[in-house]
């Protein structure tokens, strides 16, 4: 079960919320704008960001272009009571699991959000479908073959670019 934090006309968020029901992934949406946040959900967001505000704080906002003094120099409590009165300071979609916590919408990192059982169903077919006859074998087959993989010389790489 996934908890997805968005707002209305947020296009990140339309997207992650497709993908979750694409992949039938469940989820609980909360409208950070008619949802009040409470505390300590805000104390959660932080606690399971690895950068602390700069993960979730949207620079770009009316609402940090707005603010007195640097976001470091709040207090936690203060922070927490900033987000509370102003949401919109927040990143979206802010996404939330057991395993995961995800924010903004990337195609890669939203894959998190994927059960283990979800992952060996995609790794099954994939060790079917990886096989010489691929154009990319040359180059993904060998990372799944132990002892297979040969990294490009760096004289290679420059002569691709």
């Amino acid at each position: 079960m996934v908890i997805i934090y968005t707002s209305p006309g947020c296009a990140s968020c339309r997207k992650a919320k497709q993908w979750l029901k694409d992949n039938q992934i469940e989820f609980v949406e909360k409208n950070i704008f008619t949802t009040l946040l409470n505390k300590d959900e805000i104390k959660y967001f932080l606690s399971r960001s690895e950068n602390g505000t700069e993960d979730i704080i949207s620079v770009r906002s009316k609402a940090y272009k707005a603010l007195e003094k640097d976001i470091d120099e709040y207090s936690t409590n203060e922070l927490v009571d900033l987000i509370q009165k102003n949401p919109s300071i927040l990143r979206r979609p802010i996404m939330i699991s057991k395993q995961s916590f995800v924010v903004g919408y990337d195609d890669d990192e939203i894959t998190t959000m994927m059960t283990p059982s979800m992952r060996s169903k995609f790794d099954d077919v994939c060790e079917k479908s990886c096989n010489d006859s691929c154009p990319n074998y040359p180059l993904c087959g060998s990372v799944r073959q132990p002892g297979q993989l040969v990294l490009p010389t760096e004289e290679k790489v420059q002569a691709e670019i």
